[in-house]
């Protein structure tokens, strides 16, 4: 878990200091830098989705996964608990669980969360997670300067992901393999996909309802690779 802690760390450091960017930045330049996270978020998805090795085990999870989502209606639920927080720390922020979902999603939907959790879980040191950290701090710095203080929040759901990850490996670490990681992977990068579309206005997708499609991704890939 020691690499999680440091990784929610950075992304705490790095929020403080795009907060007072946030503040600064005029309303027309943080439209500009929010259309160019939307952007990078669509290309990074399309890159990580390419590491599919079957599609239809990404076909299957992602509709599985969609269905189920809905079925628990996991983005009503986020958005509650969001809102909660909002209330509680008296935030004016109208983009708060935009930058919280957004931040999350980004954060750990790469293969370097996966990696680097399996890579801690079965005893190494967390040299991915490090990496990882490094990078997060500082995308922070944009994301927050953008979206505001929703993303420092979104260490929670990040700590409850990656931090079970870590812990499930360490239970079920001999079960994973490198082409699990792949359609783990490129199941999170059709979300990411999703979650540009989103970011971008061109179609506001229940996002958040897709992510038991990772889930399914771990199943079907042992089953079928």
């Amino acid at each position: 878990m020691l690499g999680t802690i440091i990784n929610a760390a950075a992304i705490v450091a790095g929020s403080i200091l795009g907060l007072v960017l946030h503040r600064k930045l005029p309303e027309k330049l943080s439209e500009t830098a929010f259309n160019g996270i939307g952007i990078f978020t669509l290309f990074l998805g399309f890159t990580m989705t390419a590491k599919t090795g079957n599609y239809l085990i990404l076909i299957f999870s992602i509709a599985l996964g969609s269905l189920t989502g809905e079925a628990l209606n996991i983005e009503k639920m986020m958005e509650k608990s969001s809102e909660k927080l909002k209330r509680l720390f008296k935030s004016r922020n109208d983009r708060f669980s935009e930058g919280l979902v957004t931040a999350f999603l980004l954060y750990c939907m790469g293969s370097m969360t996966i990696l680097g959790a399996i890579e801690e879980g079965l005893g190494g040191k967390p040299n991915l997670l490090l990496a990882k950290s490094l990078l997060d701090g500082f995308s922070s710095i944009a994301l927050t300067s953008t979206l505001g203080i929703g993303v420092m929040f979104s260490i929670i759901p990040l700590i409850i992901y990656q931090g079970g990850l870590t812990l499930l490996t360490s239970i079920l670490g001999n079960y994973f393999n490198q082409a699990i990681v792949d359609e783990v992977t490129a199941c999170g990068g059709l979300i990411l996909v999703a979650m540009g579309i989103r970011v971008l206005n061109i179609k506001q997708i229940r996002v958040l309802n897709m992510l038991p499609a990772l889930i399914y991704a771990v199943i079907l890939g042992y089953f079928l690779v």
